[in-house]
């Protein structure tokens, strides 16, 4: 996949989308607690093998929540109807998530923040410090960091989320993507979105012009469109802040840290 030759290759994983799609899998096939835990812990040890050999990867890190984010601050109704981790997980996610370090890969755990930003600050560092940086999550949220030196991998589906994935499922342009998520808003999320304006219209807006703003500041918007963005300007406003992903955390943690050893 690489055309060229980074310094250094980071496999980041979204450690908690990893392992709760895979409690669910697992939560079918055991009815006791520790047969569970230790069925989840082995998968997660596997799935993480099977990562390392996408790239001759030097650095990894497993990268979960905080007990905290500013979204939630921002927006109280943020992720207001998610339904909570499992009860027997949360207690003994420590023990899940052995199956990262057996594997020889480093957990993260911040104070505060969601996975989400910290993920988003590790690769655009890496990126900055001319590495390359491959994210394994499901999370649409980390498509638009997507480039030469950023890749998004999913590993349930075992494939490469690039730009051509984008366009196809979202029908808009990948520097778009965080207007057109601020206009139909996103329910997984609890993110509004603006009232009135669905997928097509969205999609239609996108096409015509290159972002919200330039259609706004134009005379040829439809007029109902334009009274829909109008009326519920600040929703837009407050979406666009939300679907889009801090690069700016302290992490606290240096490079060498996280580095694979080959023993």
């Amino acid at each position: 996949m690489l055309e060229h030759s980074p310094t250094f290759n980071v496999l980041i994983i979204d450690a908690l989308n990893l392992i709760r799609r895979i409690y669910a899998v697992e939560e079918k096939q055991h009815s006791q607690a520790d047969a569970l835990i230790v069925a989840c812990r082995a998968r997660i040890s596997n799935a993480v093998k099977r990562l390392m050999k996408l790239h001759a990867f030097s650095h990894a890190v497993a990268v979960f929540d905080g007990r905290a984010s500013w979204r939630y601050e921002y927006y109280p109704l943020y992720k207001a109807t998610r339904a909570p981790m499992p009860e027997l997980l949360q207690h003994r996610l420590h023990e899940v998530a052995e199956g990262f370090t057996q594997a020889g890969v480093f957990c993260y755990h911040p104070e505060q923040d969601e996975a989400d930003d910290i993920i988003a600050t590790f690769a655009s560092k890496i990126v900055a410090a001319k590495g390359h940086a491959v994210i394994v999550s499901t999370d649409k949220g980390f498509l638009p960091l997507i480039s030469a030196d950023c890749q998004i991998y999913d590993y349930f589906q075992q494939k490469w989320l690039d730009v051509d994935f984008v366009v196809g499922k979202f029908q808009v342009e990948l520097a778009q993507l965080h207007d057109y998520w601020a206009l139909v808003g996103d329910k997984s999320n609890d993110i509004p979105g603006v009232k009135g304006i669905g997928k097509q219209t969205a999609i239609q807006l996108l096409k015509d012009y290159p972002d919200v703003q330039s259609a706004l500041n134009s005379a040829t918007l439809a007029p109902n469109t334009l009274q829909k963005l109008l009326a519920d300007l600040d929703s837009f406003v407050l979406s666009k802040v939300l679907v889009s992903l801090r690069q700016d955390i302290s992490l606290g943690l240096k490079l060498r840290e996280i580095r694979i050893n080959p023993h």
